[in-house]
């Protein structure tokens, strides 16, 4: 035995076998020599009766004598009861994020990731968290380790999405599939908050004690204050009747109209089955919404469009799609090619539900009923007593679509707030008690009769 010096380091030759140099001062800290010829320093030490090594690190990358300055720490830490070796072993097993990602995305399609409500998440809402985390989280920082992540990580995570360092695009399994994957601060800010989702449920898991993206500032996304001014809608009504020319976009032009006329979610229009239509009662009965079971008044444009639309269509939706019985699948390609260099090429989906319930603030109608009238979270309570208030939800339905299909139309309307006129309440009120008397008084009258009072 003797001092570990950098001459006695560096006068150390390779051998048959690995050995060890052990240092006659401090005892358990000790050169190991490799037969390849690098040279490593460690300490020896017992722990709960069982003999450890710990590697400090390379010569080279550690002096003889830093070497020995870390072995009295680590051999001080042993002497406390710490287990420096089973530590850095725990560490290097530390979970990453993209191991995380992977047990997170396996609860998720077992429906134990609960969303909104307390319900699983629905099937499009897993699929775009699939896409956000293979497409965004794992290619930023899949290979950091999850216990490591500070607040300025996902920050970073934050600012790369939003200036689109992870834009690309993709084939799908599709047939022609294509994915083009964009950035942006609408992106940036969903993709930054399933982040965050996620580091919750490390935490619940035990893996961290606490979320490193609570808290963090992620801008708005302007797309959602989007709205159609009344001349917009009437170029929308424009290029409707412009592609309803062509076959090719009948249906799509279906679908865009009743999103216009009730506004719902793409998702509830192009799935919508036939079972879930009520036209006798004036509402959609959706199975399966985001916010689960929901009852939709809608208006008499509407109901007339599905009574007349069922004579032709054969199935179980209302908007088939090819070969077997499905739903409609060429609705995004057809939206982008019909909107693209257009008037109105910063239009989603969403921009026409948002506006549907401008149109109904415009028009006076307070946020309980718009919210029943779109099936927004805020309705839930309303949507509950749906039998008692299905009557002025009707008439206001009928208000916002009827509105709303007069845009479209081309018409100009002189006053936006003529719901709040009160000759106008007067004659639906006179109407209403009218039709509630008929029905006490002969409750074997015809819709006809009815009607014709």
């Amino acid at each position: 035995m003797t001092k570990l010096t950098k001459r006695v380091v560096d006068a150390s030759e390779a051998r048959d076998k690995d050995y060890v140099i052990w240092d006659d001062e401090l005892p358990g800290f000790g050169l190991r020599v490799f037969t390849s010829g690098k040279r490593s320093y460690v300490i020896q030490y017992r722990s709960l009766g069982r003999s450890r090594r710990y590697t400090i690190g390379l010569h080279g990358v550690w002096t003889a004598e830093a070497a020995r300055q870390e072995a009295k720490v680590q051999l001080g830490r042993v002497a406390q009861g710490d287990n420096p070796a089973e530590e850095r072993q725990l560490d290097h097993k530390a979970i990453t994020v993209k191991e995380l990602c992977t047990l997170y995305l396996n609860d998720l399609n077992a429906g134990l990731i609960l969303g909104k409500g307390g319900r699983p998440k629905k099937p499009g809402t897993i699929a775009s968290d699939i896409g956000r985390i293979h497409r965004h989280i794992i290619p930023l920082i899949g290979t950091r380790r999850v216990k490591d992540l500070t607040k300025a990580d996902i920050n970073k995570v934050l600012k790369d999405v939003m200036a689109g360092k992870t834009r690309v695009s993709v084939k799908t399994e599709k047939l022609r599939g294509k994915a083009i994957v964009r950035g942006g601060a609408g992106t940036a800010t969903r993709t930054v908050g399933l982040l965050g989702g996620i580091l919750t449920y490390a935490v619940d898991a035990g893996i961290i004690t606490t979320n490193p993206a609570h808290g963090l500032k992620k801008p708005k996304d302007n797309v959602r204050s989007r709205r159609l001014t009344d001349d917009e809608y009437r170029i929308l009504g424009e290029m409707l009747r412009a592609a309803e020319k062509k076959e090719k976009y009948a249906t799509t032009v279906g679908i865009i109209r009743q999103i216009a006329l009730t506004g719902s979610r793409r998702s509830e229009i192009i799935g919508l089955k036939w079972t879930e239509t009520d036209t006798d009662a004036s509402c959609l009965r959706l199975v399966n919404s985001k916010e689960g079971v929901s009852v939709r008044p809608i208006g008499l444009p509407v109901v007339e469009f599905l009574e007349a639309h069922r004579k032709t269509r054969s199935g179980s939706y209302v908007f088939p799609g090819y070969g077997e019985d499905n739903a409609f699948g060429g609705f995004p390609n057809h939206w982008r090619q019909l909107f693209r260099n257009s008037p109105l090429s910063d239009v989603t989906p969403h921009v026409l539900r948002h506006s549907f319930a401008s149109i109904g603030n415009d028009l006076g109608f307070t946020e309980v009923t718009i919210a029943a009238l779109i099936g927004h979270a805020k309705g839930s309570v309303t949507s509950k007593y749906i039998h008692t208030l299905d009557t002025a939800l009707i008439m206001a339905a009928d208000t916002v679509a009827g509105y709303v299909q007069g845009l479209l139309d081309g018409k100009e309307f002189k006053q936006t707030a003529y719901a709040l006129d009160r000759d106008s309440r007067k004659a639906a009120l006179a109407r209403f008690l009218l039709k509630a008397s008929m029905e006490n008084e002969n409750p074997e009258a015809t819709e006809d009769q009815r009607i014709a009072a």
